[in-house]
């Protein structure tokens, strides 16, 4: 396969997920609004959410004071974020355009119309818009998409690009949505074990469409340790980072098998890596040793696997 054509597949698959991270980011802020106030206020919840995205700077440079109409403006409709709804779901359509020779008339065909709904949307006046009909939107085309892509395409070096891409994609969505809780999300670490704490845990939880699976898997009992396990080591979780992780390793397991010596194989040494040690880890262990420090180092392994995966495989295709 071309490189440019891998290339067009990897960051349709990431940008897909990314749409659906942005969207949830928000339903999160959502959520944290119908909690009691607290001292430093819902400005400070908001921008902790823009913290997780990596975009505050870019948010203040634009935006200034921080509001829940400007946050939703800037995660949902800015073009000149590359973490917002609808530039991730323009790039990911564009990716789709490029390679479509590459997809089923089902992938393209659900791609295309998540593009027109969502045309249609921004013309409609803001104030005409709830926010949990833009998460429900995101969130429904990103899954029809992700169904067409599993239902219908050939388990070719394509379909592996694909999935490699939404894998490391929610391995860093998932740990940054877990970095807003525990490190800049709770107001004041007496806080911690109150209710206030369970309560954002149970957002993050419903964010992630995670809370139902997490009752099946843990009992009725929402704790931070809990949570977290569920959330990172749990291999049953489809969310987690040691699932998304795995997914991601088989993935470029496949593609070292196919194209044998023709490539490198750093970003699956490297993948393997890195799972090895998740694998290994207790969660006790991590708390015990900085949960905020866990999450760093996670988030920057999985950025070095994309950045070797673009060197293995996508190099002249971006």
């Amino acid at each position: 396969m071309l490189s440019r054509t891998a290339a067009n597949l990897f960051w349709m698959g990431r940008h897909l997920e990314r749409a659906e991270t942005a969207a949830r980011l928000i339903d999160v802020g959502q959520r944290i609004t119908l909690l009691p106030n607290t001292e430093q206020g819902y400005q400070n919840e908001w921008t902790s959410l823009l913290q997780a995205s990596g975009t505050a700077d870019a948010f203040a440079a634009k935006y200034g004071e921080v509001t829940q109409e400007k946050i939703e403006e800037f995660l949902f409709f800015d073009r000149e974020n590359p973490s917002s709804v609808v530039y991730c779901l323009e790039k990911a359509r564009e990716s789709g355009r490029i390679v479509r020779t590459a997809l089923t008339g089902q992938v393209w065909d659900a791609l295309n119309v998540a593009y027109q709904e969502l045309r249609r949307m921004e013309r409609i006046p803001r104030g005409k818009l709830d926010t949990a009909e833009m998460t429900e939107f995101t969130t429904r085309h990103a899954s029809t998409v992700r169904g067409a892509i599993n239902a219908t395409q050939l388990r070719n070096d394509g379909w592996h690009f694909m999935n490699l891409g939404y894998g490391l994609e929610r391995a860093d969505a998932t740990a940054r949505l877990l970095d807003v809780k525990y490190f800049v999300l709770l107001p004041r670490i007496e806080f911690v074990g109150s209710g206030l704490d369970t309560y954002q845990w149970q957002v993050i939880l419903r964010a992630l469409s995670a809370h139902r699976a997490f009752h099946w898997a843990y009992g009725g009992d929402v704790t931070a340790g809990r949570v977290a396990d569920f959330l990172i080591l749990n291999g049953e979780s489809p969310r987690s980072l040691i699932t998304s992780l795995y997914e991601a390793v088989w993935h470029l397991e496949g593609l070292a098998r196919r194209y044998g010596d023709q490539v490198p194989t750093t970003a699956r040494d490297k993948s393997r890596e890195v799972l090895d040690r998740l694998q290994n880890q207790q969660i006790d262990t991590i708390f015990d040793d900085g949960l905020h420090e866990f999450l760093t180092w996670f988030i920057t392994e999985i950025g070095n696997i994309a950045t070797l995966t673009h060197q293995d495989y996508l190099r002249g295709g971006s």
